[in-house]
């Protein structure tokens, strides 16, 4: 299970079945990145209904893991998410494919929009109000299906509403991370004699080696960047440094970068405060990760290279650290006596998934009945008529393009 031969980078071109993996996962994970509004928790709908009910890549219980592991990591937890289960399916190589095809639409978008930003108004377009409409529906699907089957019971039910409640009482960046531990510590009192997993990550194809030499220079750049910054003077480095500091910072969700990359615009003047604002609305109407707003801050600092810089910097750290745990996270989670505390993790993640379609999904999305009667029709789409997650979101868009 955990391979650490050097090898394994040539091997997924060399062999036919692991090339058609890797186009499975570049096709997969470009259509996700087409289709994904919402945001990063609607994203862990997509996800959920794509990779595990639809394609059965990985389990619910291996997804929720994921899951809890990568709210535990600072960088964009629905990013980090599919780049490990490209990991899990095709090895390195399916976690920078997963990355790329999740990430490349909404680069593209915002790049583009940097452009125009002086001459385009996104205000007339209903549609984007049914795209939140789509994200209430996709993400009541997720907590349906991830809740039947990780928060059954009165415990685990219990702790997913304890999770819950805290993460909309103490909106902080750090609360997620909190109640997951405590979930975690919770769940290993509780559960002492559930039994071990065993076996579930059986395509996991990540060493120790590899998961050292990624957490090694995650720590190195961290440290290194702001001194060269310094040392030279050079703006490169400047935009380099500014963006991987922020993404390595990032703990709660996608939406707590921007708060942090306006700081960084602003210091170094880089741009007005009207142009960054205008990309975050830009940036919630675009499918994909929030973290891409990156690709449209970029693009305005230095064109399309500052883009490609910006985007690489401030995804590099969730990437690095991602896979630097997941070697230990999967020996982690088949220690029987630590079960108990992926019981109560996971439990945990349903609540904090149950707390979001609340806040800010639903809050920010149904205004009115006619509002919550689309959102249920769409709802009804998915988990009645087991429509695909794309078909949803041309009938969302279109429904509030029309009627909205």
């Amino acid at each position: 299970m955990f391979s650490n031969q050097p090898e394994e980078l040539e091997s997924n071109f060399s062999n036919p079945s692991q090339r058609r993996e890797l186009w499975s996962v570049w096709w997969t994970s470009l259509k996700l990145g087409m289709t994904s509004f919402g945001g990063p928790i609607a994203h862990l709908g997509y996800f959920h209904e794509v990779y595990v009910t639809r394609k059965k890549w990985i389990d619910d219980k291996s997804f929720a893991d994921l899951v809890a592991l990568c709210q535990f990591l600072p960088g964009p937890a629905s990013s980090q998410v599919g780049i490990g289960i490209g990991a899990i399916r095709a090895g390195i190589w399916g976690a920078i494919i997963a990355w790329v095809g999740f990430t490349l639409p909404s680069v593209l978008v915002l790049i583009a929009f940097a452009y125009m930003i002086h001459t385009l108004d996104t205000s007339v377009f209903g549609w984007l109000h049914g795209l939140k409409l789509v994200a209430v529906a996709v993400v009541a699907h997720a907590v349906a299906g991830m809740g039947s089957k990780l928060a059954a019971g009165q415990l685990k039910a219990s702790i997913a509403f304890g999770a819950m409640a805290s993460v909309l009482l103490w909106q902080t960046p750090w609360i997620q991370v909190a109640v997951i531990g405590a979930a975690g510590i919770v769940g290993l009192i509780l559960f002492k004699q559930e039994e071990p997993v065993s076996g579930l990550l059986k395509s996991f194809r990540i060493g120790h080696k590899t998961g050292i030499l990624c957490l090694a220079l995650f720590v190195i750049l961290l440290v290194a960047l702001p001194i060269a910054r310094l040392i030279s003077g050079n703006e490169w480095i400047a935009i380099v440094d500014s963006f991987y500091r922020t993404g390595s910072l990032v703990f709660g969700g996608g939406h707590v970068v921007l708060p942090l990359l306006e700081t960084e615009m602003m210091l170094n003047g880089w741009m007005s405060k009207e142009d960054f604002i205008a990309g975050y609305g830009a940036t919630q109407a675009v499918p994909g990760p929030l973290f891409t707003f990156a690709a449209y801050l970029g693009a305005l600092i230095h064109g399309i290279p500052g883009a490609v810089v910006a985007v690489l910097a401030v995804f590099l750290p969730g990437f690095l650290l991602v896979i630097g745990a997941m070697p230990f996270w999967n020996r982690f989670r088949r220690n029987v006596r630590l079960q108990g505390v992926m019981l109560g993790m996971n439990a945990a993640v349903v609540g904090i998934l149950f707390a979001a379609l609340y806040d800010p999904i639903w809050k920010s999305s149904i205004t009115s009945p006619f509002e919550f009667i689309i959102a249920a029709g769409l709802f009804v789409m998915l988990m009645f008529w087991k429509s695909p997650p794309w078909v949803v979101v041309v009938v969302g868009a279109a429904v509030g393009q029309l009627l909205l």
